[in-house]
């Protein structure tokens, strides 16, 4: 049975490290500076684009005095735009929740003389790998 365990949380730690480990190259990031125009272009054109939503009718009043020949006019208007709201869990918490599920099972499998202790320390650091992970989907998605 030790035996048995040892592999088993070999495997694990490899298998945590190969996760962990990315091919990517690191590149530094190159700042031109804009002689166009074009980010303000670009700038100008999402002010424009966002959408608008009127929440109350447009009320124009108009008064005419023939005698004094003076015409008032006053309107108003609200106008709120709509903000595209996120739905649903984050990809972090949706993992570290399947981890953290996952390892308090694995941990009450394994520790046999105390259940309760192995089920929270497998908890643990399988919800914190899989906040981990979820965390790195996030931030490809542009989530955070």
């Amino acid at each position: 049975m030790k035996k048995f365990v040892s592999i088993i949380t070999i495997t694990a730690a490899i298998a945590v490290v190969m996760v962990s480990c990315k091919n990517n190259p690191v590149t530094p990031q190159v700042i031109y500076a804009d002689t166009t125009g074009f980010a303000q272009f670009q700038e100008w054109k999402a002010m424009n684009e966002q959408p608008v939503v009127i929440t109350s009718p447009k009320t124009v009043a108009l008064k005419r005095n023939t005698a004094n020949k003076t015409t008032s006019m006053t309107s108003s208007t609200s106008s709120e735009a709509k903000v595209a709201k996120k739905k649903g869990w984050s990809n972090a918490a949706k993992y570290s929740v399947i981890g953290g599920g996952a390892g308090a099972v694995g941990g009450a499998i394994i520790n046999k003389r105390n259940r309760v202790a192995g089920g929270v320390v497998g908890g643990i650091v399988l919800g914190g790998i899989g906040y981990g992970i979820g965390r790195a989907k996030d931030k490809k998605e542009g989530r955070y």
